[in-house]
């Protein structure tokens, strides 16, 4: 009959039964496949970046700094466009990160890259957006790598170690980088009225001055956000606070077989 026929064609496709799939129509295979061409795509896009700076610096000298921009803004746009997905990434689970603070870092980002450098060719032509672009290119190479190999579940003790380390003394120099950025675009800002309206009434929007208070607003968030990722691997790094207090205590690294009185 036609039933007994689907029926053993079924067999023959799933020999375990039809609700074992072949690994790669496993949702969870396809979802890694999806995450390691992403981060396959940002490590590329990344190393591309940062390989053209080197090459550009050590062909050119100080002069390559000037048309940095003009050289590999395209690429650094169309790189930090599509991280916008992360965060899309985190809000339907197939990354772990947390939601606010990533949305906080490509928002500050985002706000830099398009807002004022973009947006400004006097700035484009700065030193500091030579510097702020290779950290960027520092982190992000780094983490995609990372991110990319634990996909795939390769790891490797350097790259971990560099990943879990490389952010404490790069971040505060990418906060300052950033905010160097906005002080130096300022006066052209003020002077050109870029990204400024003029409204017939005293509802006026003066661009420099949502950038001074976004300039007060960053170091402020971007210190409370380096305390608290430091809180957090000292706790990955020493198990609980029960175990660090030991460690500051007693100066050895060993859990403690009881619990310390406090």
């Amino acid at each position: 009959t036609p039933a007994a026929s689907r029926r053993c064609q079924r067999s023959r496709l799933w020999p375990m039964g039809p609700s074992v799939l072949p690994a790669w129509l496993q949702p969870r295979y396809r979802k890694n496949v999806y995450l390691f061409i992403y981060y396959l795509i940002q490590f590329c896009g990344h190393s591309w970046i940062l390989a053209n700076m080197t090459v550009r610096f050590f062909s050119f000298g100080k002069d390559s700094m000037a048309d940095t921009f003009y050289a590999i803004g395209l690429v650094m746009r169309v790189c930090q466009s599509i991280s916008l997905l992360e965060l899309l990434h985190i809000y339907i689970g197939i990354e772990s990160n947390q939601l606010f603070p990533r949305f906080l870092q490509l928002t500050e980002r985002v706000i830099i890259l398009f807002g004022v450098i973009t947006s400004q060719e006097e700035v484009q032509e700065k030193c500091v957006v030579c510097v702020l672009f290779i950290l960027w290119n520092l982190l992000d190479m780094v983490r995609y790598t990372y991110s990319m190999l634990s996909v795939i579940g390769t790891s490797y003790a350097a790259l971990t170690w560099l990943s879990q380390t490389l952010w404490m003394p790069i971040y505060p120099l990418c906060v300052l980088a950033e905010a160097f950025t906005i002080y130096q675009s300022l006066p052209y800002f003020e002077s050109f009225g870029t990204n400024s309206t003029v409204l017939p009434f005293d509802l006026s929007t003066c661009f420099p001055y949502v950038l001074k208070l976004y300039l007060m607003m960053l170091f402020i968030g971007n210190a409370k956000m380096f305390l608290i990722k430091c809180k957090k691997l000292c706790l990955k790094v020493f198990h609980s606070p029960i175990h660090l207090l030991h460690v500051l205590n007693t100066g050895h690294t060993t859990r403690p077989t009881t619990r310390p009185d406090i």
